[in-house]
């Protein structure tokens, strides 16, 4: 499906990307989303079919409500992940683009004596982000005020004779928040945010604060050989729902406690690495980074730092090993980054597993 127009947001004095980070991390700034895809779901069997097949609880949802999940294969590997928002008469996934064809392509196949309908919606909308610590006082300013929205839900609201769907994200280090409505209202929201004070941040600004984050991003950080427990993302799991694609795995893992290997943070001692590259610890290959960037962080909270996101052995973890990669040393940190001396590294997950 031909994606929709983007705004056209005014970058003829665009600052640095180090000054977009600023923003973000200090002000707030908005940007285009031009790489997130939509699926709705139909039909009256909606809700019980795509239960079992996600790896989180959709039957619990309420209206507007969402909750983030992993589609698996039959061996419990990641085929893809999606944030799932219920309505009144449809669930829609929110993914990344390019993931659209195979998870429709994975969905479709097990619709068998089911009452339930697939589509594409990706053209339908266009979308904004706005993200920092004064993104909600913004969005205020302009006549969306965002204060009634718990994470991860969905409301729409009434700007400017359009309706608006306001998301509020996943959000682990600053408030983000997505604006979804028509081409011709999402130019005049940018318009209006800008004029309002907000920057404007572009893809490497957006990238460093992933990284920051310690967000996994499919495709990069998650690839189709991954184990959910593996990821340490466990806002994904529920572990009461029941039966869904790829559970006898999961609950296997659950059942001895752990996995081999988990996802985690470094801060990068040395000349920045290629992604890719593999750690080493007493002589022997203990992990890989996934993700890595140099990131200029505004001066008083620390100045540049190089971090990487990735994986490594949970025993060499425990033994407290020196991680090496050629030209440096890898220091585990926690999730989400701050400027503070590193400390003992902890899974990279963002609560309990729910039981």
């Amino acid at each position: 499906m031909t994606p929709s127009a983007q705004p056209d947001i005014a970058t003829t004095s665009t600052p640095t990307s180090a000054m977009q980070l600023a923003a973000l991390l200090q002000g707030a700034a908005v940007s285009p989303i031009d790489q997130i895809g939509w699926i709705r779901v139909t039909g009256e069997d909606r809700v019980r079919w795509l239960n079992g097949m996600v790896t989180n609880s959709i039957q619990e949802l309420k209206d507007g409500e969402g909750n983030y999940n992993f589609l698996l294969s039959v061996q419990g590997r990641i085929q893809g992940d999606a944030t799932i928002f219920t309505g009144p008469d449809a669930l829609v996934m929110e993914t990344a683009s390019s993931q659209v064809p195979a998870l429709m392509t994975l969905l479709d196949r097990f619709i068998i004596m089911d009452d339930v309908e697939l589509a594409d919606i990706t053209g339908t909308q266009s979308g904004l982000l706005i993200a920092g610590p004064q993104a909600a006082s913004l969005l205020a300013q302009i006549g969306l005020n965002p204060e009634d929205l718990e994470p991860l839900t969905m409301r729409t609201k009434s700007w400017n004779a359009a309706d608006v769907n306001i998301i509020h994200a996943y959000s682990p280090l600053v408030p983000k928040f997505e604006l979804w409505t028509s081409p011709e209202s999402t130019q005049k929201l940018a318009d209006a945010l800008q004029s309002a004070g907000t920057a404007v941040s572009e893809a490497q600004s957006l990238e460093w604060l992933r990284t920051l984050e310690g967000t996994p991003l499919y495709g990069t950080d998650i690839r189709d050989r991954e184990l959910p427990q593996e990821t340490g993302q466990t806002r994904a799991l529920h572990f009461a729902k029941g039966c869904y694609l790829g559970q006898e795995i999961v609950e296997r893992i659950r059942s001895r406690g752990n996995v081999h290997r988990t996802f985690s943070a470094f801060q990068l001692e040395g000349h920045l690495p290629a992604a890719g590259s593999l750690l080493e610890a007493d002589g022997k290959q203990v992990g890989e980074l996934t993700s890595v960037a140099a990131i200029p962080l505004p001066e008083h909270t620390g100045g540049k730092v190089q971090l990487g996101l990735g994986y490594v052995r949970r025993e060499a973890l425990d033994r407290n090993s020196t991680f090496l990669y050629t030209g440096g040393t890898a220091v585990p940190v926690s999730l989400p980054f701050s400027a503070a001396a590193p400390s003992t590294q902890r899974p990279a997950s963002e609560s309990p597993e729910r039981v």
